[in-house]
């Protein structure tokens, strides 16, 4: 595993911010780590990156435990902070040649930061000072930054933070293409962002892993855009044979008649020929409307 993470746990005094986690998260997995503010991303982020120690369990990088290898998971691990810490007096260049520098690349540190700087888009502004760049580009040179030692796994906390529609789509492009040859663990508190970037979701609340969803089918039974409804029989019906419905993404069920139906559109007429079709009769189906602020909420509560 590329990550493993077990019985976890972290206090601040008296505060629990971690308590008993566990996941595993495989090579080449593009995973989001969802949550509110305060749920315990950053912390588990930090951890994993050992620049924060841990009371009690295991994180593992590449089967090392992190706490015991410090030097050996730093060269596997590239990571990317929220708030992400930058030489704004620096050339873009000189800075990335000052990071390759300390992971002693010698001289294949030039190759390597020209190789980087194609590779996320940093061309056009490579000449000019951290300083002079817009929030997108300065996103830019931290993924660069993270990836300079060629990690196998990449950590990104909030990597999209403040970012104008058009950044956000080109720094999401960047991550999709550089997650096909890595593993990525992206931190998130966006829906959007599960949907635009990740393969799986783990979420965790008050300091507690709550769902992991490895469906891609599961992710999109939360999208804001999907249909839901609200059907119950007059008989008892079988939940695998809804699901067999055309376009249905989700079914759960409520009692032995009564189902919450996720789709991919009003599939409304195909549920009445069901019940048709069954010898059943449909006492009441209703569309559930759901924002994303709601699909949240009840994802965390």
């Amino acid at each position: 595993m590329s990550i493993s993470i077990s019985s976890l746990s972290k206090k601040y005094g008296e505060q629990t911010v971690l308590n008993n986690i566990n996941f595993e998260i495989g090579e080449g997995e593009v995973v989001g780590f969802l949550g509110p503010n305060g749920a315990g991303k950053t912390t588990t982020m930090k951890i994993l990156a050992g620049s924060l120690g841990y009371q009690t369990g295991s994180a593992k990088i590449c089967g090392l435990e992190v706490k015991d290898n410090q030097l050996k998971t730093s060269e596997l691990v590239g990571y990317l902070p929220e708030q992400n810490p930058q030489y704004t007096d620096m050339y873009v260049k000189e800075y990335l040649l000052f990071v390759a520098e300390t992971y002693k690349l010698g001289k294949e540190k030039e190759l390597r930061v020209n190789e980087l700087i194609d590779k996320v888009g940093l061309r056009p502004e490579f000449h000019k000072k951290i300083g002079q760049l817009s929030k997108g580009y300065r996103q830019r040179v931290g993924l660069a930054q993270a990836l300079i030692p060629n990690p196998k796994v990449l950590i990104l906390d909030e990597p999209t933070t403040g970012l104008d529609p058009n950044q956000l789509e080109e720094i999401r492009s960047l991550i999709r293409e550089i997650g096909k040859d890595k593993t990525v663990l992206l931190s998130t508190h966006i829906m959007q962002e599960i949907k635009a970037i990740c393969t799986r979701v783990i979420i965790i609340n008050k300091g507690e892993i709550v769902a992991d969803y490895s469906d891609l089918s599961k992710i999109r039974a939360f999208d804001e855009n999907s249909f839901h409804f609200e059907v119950e029989f007059s008989n008892e019906i079988s939940q695998k044979e809804l699901e067999k419905i055309n376009e249905v993404s989700a079914v759960y069920r409520l009692n032995e008649k009564h189902f919450t139906i996720i789709s991919t559109s009003d599939i409304r007429s195909a549920v009445f020929d069901f019940a048709v079709k069954t010898n059943n009769k449909i006492l009441t189906i209703n569309r559930i409307e759901r924002s994303m602020e709601e699909v949240f909420k009840e994802l965390t509560k």
